[in-house]
């Protein structure tokens, strides 16, 4: 499909860009930025066109889950906090503990790894804990 081709939007999807660009002619956007930023919202708000195959495989909830995934990391950032930084690691950080129950079990295979202990990965964090005391 060529670029800019919309034979694969639904008609749904091409109404909604029809309203979408009628609201922004009537607040004075030129007819091709309107149309642009149409398409960019239907593309952004559904995924694009009908697509087959892999393109289907995410789920409404799952993209749901990743915007607000996208949107915390991105307040996150703002703020000047690492986006990765999860709420167990920024307790740490202010109590200045390091307790093998504080640690995520991400942290706790690490430190696993470190001493070379045998079947790490497909230990619980219970089981980590007690390999590390």
């Amino acid at each position: 499909m060529p670029r800019g081709d919309k034979s694969k939007y639904s008609d749904k999807q091409e109404r909604k860009a029809e309203h979408i660009e009628e609201s922004y002619e009537k607040k004075g956007v030129s007819k091709e930025e309107a149309e642009a930023r149409a398409w960019a919202t239907v593309n952004k708000q559904s995924g694009g066109g009908e697509k087959a195959g892999s393109g289907k495989s995410k789920s409404g909830t799952a993209k749901r889950a990743d915007r607000k995934d996208s949107a915390r990391r991105a307040v996150a950032t703002k703020q000047g906090q690492s986006p990765n930084s999860g709420r167990a690691s920024a307790r740490r950080s202010r109590s200045g503990s390091t307790s093998l129950s504080d640690m995520t079990r991400d942290e706790l295979v690490k430190k696993a790894a470190e001493q070379d202990i045998r079947g790490r990965s497909r230990m619980k964090k219970d089981e980590l804990i007690r390999a590390l005391s």
